[in-house]
């Protein structure tokens, strides 16, 4: 007598993995993480025996820093590419990432020749790498306080505007009435940039921070409503009518059968409206807010603060790579039942 067992979708996509773990693991050397590791010696060496040229009465701070962190991680990247089996499991997380971990540094070597070394492109409008370790080292209690306004602000804008776009976006698709006579409208009104509707947001909105609220939910509305819309309307009717027959009401169609083969469109839009919502982000928190990565733009602007600015703006743009991050995991995990007819 033969029993088997049934394997489960997670055995499924273990198998590949653990067979990967185990070839990185018979691997004694990695060649990737060998040249990256020189790469980033390269660099450190660079910084710490090449002087900067001088700005002003005083020297860059935080070089000796920048230097010591190069070749920390030339170490570390090193002692990881001789680990062998000790260190399989790191290898085979930082393998696709070799070749961005090559670039970077070569990036920054770049960086760092044309401002700190060589003073090419001039001060105070450019600044080498350890003048933004510097703002973080020193400024982070209001570059953090900053971004947390940002992300609550961008949280409240997002949320409404994705909320209201969805439910328009379904009424549209599901209702004729509602196409007929709010879909021209949303095409005609849609289009307008939210910035150019700052006047009207200070008149009717009780607050400067209501006002911004509404700038980002407008912006990130708009795409998210269309393509909830299209994706509704999209719909084959056979899917309805196989559900009338056995005997599904109105609320079961919306539910259970429109909704759930609209979500690929509906991902779409909230991708667009995400992008479009950090867009608007820097014009909105230029309002009379007392906070916020846009507030902290316009004072680094205004103290000729650039390193700042550079500084803000790198924390703005992991933010947005984050939260597309994470709308990517949320995707996966929404559709994974769809994967069968859906791209990925």
């Amino acid at each position: 007598m033969t029993t088997t067992t049934d394997h489960l979708p997670g055995q499924a996509g273990a198998a590949p993995q653990a067979a990967a773990l185990q070839h990185v693991a018979r691997l004694s050397l990695w060649r990737g993480g060998l040249l990256a590791a020189v790469t980033w010696l390269a660099l450190g060496t660079l910084v710490l025996q090449w002087p900067n040229k001088e700005v002003g009465f005083s020297d860059w701070a935080y070089t000796d820093e920048f230097g010591v962190a190069a070749l920390t991680v030339a170490a570390v990247l090193a002692l990881l590419s001789v680990g062998g089996p000790w260190t399989a499991r790191v290898v085979f997380l930082l393998r696709p990432a070799a070749q961005w971990l090559i670039a970077l540094p070569l990036l920054l070597g770049v960086w760092e020749i044309l401002t700190a070394k060589l003073g090419v492109l001039p001060t105070p409008f450019f600044a080498p790498p350890q003048a933004l370790i510097e703002v973080y080292g020193e400024d982070w209690p209001r570059l953090g306080l900053s971004t947390a306004h940002s992300l609550r602000l961008l949280a409240h804008g997002f949320a409404s505007g994705a909320t209201v776009g969805f439910v328009v976006g379904v009424w549209i698709g599901w209702s004729r009435i509602a196409g007929y006579w709010v879909h021209p409208v949303l095409r005609f009104l849609g289009p307008v940039p939210a910035s150019a509707l700052l006047p009207l947001a200070f008149f009717f909105a009780p607050s400067s921070y209501a006002a911004a609220v509404f700038l980002i939910a407008l912006a990130s509305f708009f795409p998210i409503a269309v393509l909830t819309w299209s994706g509704v309307a999209a719909v084959s009717k056979s899917y309805y009518d196989v559900a009338r027959t056995l005997g599904a009401s109105e609320r079961f169609l919306v539910l259970r059968v429109a909704i759930p083969a609209a979500l690929p469109q509906v991902f779409v839009g909230l991708f667009m409206g995400l992008g479009a919502a950090f867009s608007v982000l820097v014009t909105a928190e230029m309002m009379g807010v007392k906070a916020g990565l846009g507030w902290y733009l316009q004072w680094a602007q205004g103290w000729a603060a650039y390193s700042n600015m550079y500084a803000a703006l790198f924390v703005m743009a992991i933010l947005c790579s984050g939260l597309i991050t994470l709308l990517f995991k949320v995707r996966d995990h929404a559709l994974s039942w769809q994967k069968g007819t859906v791209k990925w």
